[in-house]
């Protein structure tokens, strides 16, 4: 519980580093506070406009089902580290080395589940709305978009905090985040260390939790009351029926 105290202390007052020479913890953990939010936002906004439209329109003209579940399984097996040791060894230290490498990391589930949302659109809705004489760029627009919007924020949760999680090793690259004093215990101390840590993680946490309002807010008010308990027991157990697919 010492520990513990010492960390919430790290978080709260600057002190003196181990090595000497500087102050640490306090306000000096603000700067490295905002790089790790900094990277974060700049790596998942880049992943969102590559994701989200490729996403969109593999999932409208209905192929490519092999090519989103393939990258969803290759970003879930490709360990970070090993991501940012390779542009480390290729591209060289910095915050472009450590963007692209987050990048690549945040879009297999943005890229998923743009795809799946779409493919999960009534095919009545979408048929409907071609039999109105829209074309294709407005059904993706008008109907298939609003509907899939919560899957896609769910992708884009997802990858919010894999990325918070991961910055943390980006001092490795030479960016300095939150995980300078998980990384450098020597100079910031164990306290210091475990400070960073649950900082951390009370970004993922209170991340998550944004994204979580905003997507039951982008929810359409039809589908959410769909999912309430009580239309999931007439339905049986709470177990959703599959929507019959009349056409791709």
């Amino acid at each position: 519980m010492s520990q513990f105290g010492d960390a919430i202390d790290f978080i709260l007052h600057s002190r003196e580093a181990r090595s000497g020479g500087t102050n640490v913890g306090g306000a000096e953990l603000l700067p490295m506070l905002w790089k790790h939010l900094e990277l974060t936002g700049v790596s998942v906004g880049i992943a969102v406009a590559l994701a989200v439209p490729f996403g969109l329109w593999l999932g409208h003209i209905g192929r490519g089902e092999f090519l989103a579940t393939s990258v969803a399984n290759v970003g879930r097996a490709v360990p970070s580290l090993a991501l940012i040791a390779f542009f480390v060894a290729y591209i060289g230290v910095g915050f472009r080395n450590v963007t692209l490498a987050l990048v690549l990391l945040a879009i297999p589930p943005i890229l998923t589940n743009t795809y799946v949302g779409v493919r999960q659109v009534d095919r009545d809705a979408v048929d409907a709305a071609r039999g109105m004489g829209m074309t294709g760029p407005q059904i993706v627009r008008r109907v298939e978009l609003p509907l899939a919007l919560p899957l896609v924020f769910g992708g884009v949760r997802t990858s919010v905090v894999n990325v918070i999680a991961t910055a943390a090793i980006a001092p490795l690259a030479g960016v300095v985040t939150l995980g300078d004093p998980i990384i450098a215990g020597g100079v910031y101390g164990e306290d210091g260390r475990l400070g960073a840590a649950i900082l951390v993680a009370l970004l993922a946490v209170a991340a998550e939790a944004l994204f979580a309002v905003l997507q039951r807010a982008v929810t359409p008010r039809g589908i959410r009351i769909s999912q309430t308990p009580q239309a999931r027991s007439h339905r049986g157990f709470g177990i959703p029926r599959l929507r019959r697919q009349t056409s791709t």
